[in-house]
């Protein structure tokens, strides 16, 4: 009779743990063995898992850089030419007590035209007007967690208060750019989606190869009545390093072009004085890509072997 006692229950799994080492070593070797078939076949998979995860960074670099925006929302409010600065002042104290509102500044006529002479620098075209013609303005800094209906809103409720000539919402340019952005989104996701498909296909193929070349093999361990499991499992750990081989290899092409276009992107932003920074993978985005990578690398093997070693069998 057989034992079942605890003793009888480690050794099989010291002997299950085993085999799946020496499976997981003996596959690596097999790479090792063919080095330009392995370093072409995780190159394919690297730059495969590489595209849909650069875009997936640079949608998200995107997506804080509207954030950012997002808080450079600006309601502009033009007071009527006959207003006087009592009204300007009146007005700005009902804003700032609006909690809608994160900030209020406000510009008379004179501090409005002085600021438009800075920017534009016509400074001679200026000294000809007899009049000021620009009139005393407010500006406004909604919240950042204000949603965008809530802001035009507040414009629309501003329009309608006394002594506002016009109000200019600076947000549809940016509403446009969240439109665009939720477009590339779903784009990502399908060429992920796709080139997703292209790695178990490649991984397949290549496990297809393996099995055809150990056929022999194959047989000859089937006869002496190894399992399909036994059988099948090298094949899985070798898909498993393609994919953790083609994992690495698109973790160092990311990194590799963050460094590239980090001073670029840098530079150009603080032509717009801002401190954006490109950003890469890190810590959590390097095991995502990796676990992927191995993910897809096993799935892959896993079909190629379920559908060609049933085949081998012997006679």
């Amino acid at each position: 009779m057989p034992r079942r006692g605890p003793r009888a229950w480690r050794e099989r799994l010291r002997v299950y743990f085993a085999q799946h080492a020496q499976a997981l070593v003996s596959a690596l070797g097999r790479l090792w063995s063919r080095p330009l078939q392995s370093g072409m076949t995780a190159a394919v998979l690297g730059i495969a898992l590489a595209l849909p995860a650069g875009f997936l960074l640079a949608l998200q670099n995107l997506q804080t850089l509207t954030t950012d925006w997002d808080g450079g929302t600006r309601i502009s409010v033009y007071l009527a030419l006959n207003a006087d600065e009592a009204r300007l002042g009146e007005l700005a104290d009902e804003l700032s007590a609006d909690d809608r509102l994160s900030g209020v500044q406000t510009y008379t006529p004179d501090e409005a035209l002085e600021a438009f002479r800075q920017l534009s620098g016509m400074d001679d075209a200026l000294d000809l007007l007899d009049d000021n013609p620009l009139p005393a303005t407010l500006v406004l800094a909604p919240r950042r967690d204000l949603p965008a209906a809530a802001v035009a809103a507040l414009a629309d409720e501003l329009a309608e208060r006394s002594g506002v000539e016009q109000v200019q919402l600076d947000q549809e340019w940016l509403q446009r750019l969240h439109a665009i952005v939720e477009l590339v989104e779903r784009a990502v996701w399908v060429v992920g989606l796709l080139l997703g498909a292209a790695v178990l296909l490649v991984v397949g193929n290549t496990i297809r190869l393996a099995i055809s070349n150990r056929r022999e093999e194959i047989v000859i361990t089937k006869l002496i009545g190894a399992t399909n499991g036994f059988v099948r499992r090298p094949f899985l750990y070798e898909g498993l390093w393609y994919g953790l081989l083609g994992g690495v290899l698109a973790w160092l092409l990311l990194e590799i072009a963050r460094l590239w276009l980090g001073d670029t992107v840098s530079g150009l932003a603080s032509l717009y004085s801002s401190g954006f920074r490109l950003s890469g993978p890190g810590f959590t985005g390097a095991l995502q890509i990796l676990g992927t990578g191995m993910l897809l690398g096993w799935l892959g093997a896993w079909l190629a072997v379920g559908r060609h070693l049933s085949a081998i069998e012997p006679r």
